[in-house]
């Protein structure tokens, strides 16, 4: 496993960098347009959910295979609920509280960090029991997943289309800063005097 992550850095790389281009997206085109910006986020969340599932499948050895898969998946199912539902009332009222009066956009993003906190503190642990470097910067990310469905939980940002848009942002910032961290030193650790050898043909 710790060979297939040192063969497969770049893709951890790739993956950070998509995720950091789509984060600042999140920030910013909500702010534009802003009546469109469950649709946009949407987008940037089925975007970001074909790209893991792409990247999970190819460095599918590595430690968190699963957690990753779900992780992508579920960004794939928020992305296309979002896009598809233009309502926001849909979900208004079904839940109790703190989401009787919430639309959609919130409801379905506090549920999503919840979840995904919890898969990226998953994955982190699963890297540091196969001794991965920087798995804390994805224990961190999952920690702050959690942090942000709280924020929306209890109102604190507002409902702005906005201030979602930057929590989604900070969601993907994150977890992408995170990945292209485990890339980079994966890269580091193959090319320095401890790399793992290549195995013979």
């Amino acid at each position: 496993m710790a060979k297939s992550i040192q063969d497969h850095w770049i893709i951890f790389l790739v993956e950070g960098v998509a995720l950091i281009l789509l984060g600042l997206l999140a920030v910013i085109v909500p702010s534009i347009a802003s009546a469109h910006a469950t649709v946009v986020l949407g987008w940037l969340f089925l975007i970001s959910g074909i790209i893991g599932l792409a990247t999970t499948y190819w460095v599918r050895r590595a430690p968190g295979f699963w957690w990753s898969l779900v992780s992508a998946l579920l960004a794939i199912l928020v992305g296309a609920v979002l896009i598809a539902n233009k309502s926001q009332d849909l979900y208004g009222g079904l839940m109790g509280w703190p989401f009787e009066k919430a639309g959609p956009l919130r409801l379905i993003l506090a549920i999503f960090f919840l979840v995904e906190g919890g898969l990226s503190i998953m994955f982190a642990v699963e890297h540091r029991r196969h001794f991965s470097g920087r798995w804390a910067w994805m224990l961190a990310s999952g920690i702050v997943d959690i942090i942000l469905a709280s924020i929306i939980i209890f109102d604190l940002p507002g409902s702005s289309s906005w201030t979602m848009g930057l929590l989604v942002g900070i969601n993907m910032i994150l977890g992408g800063g995170a990945l292209i961290a485990m890339g980079l030193h994966a890269r580091n650790e193959f090319a320095g005097p401890n790399a793992i050898p290549p195995r013979a043909a």
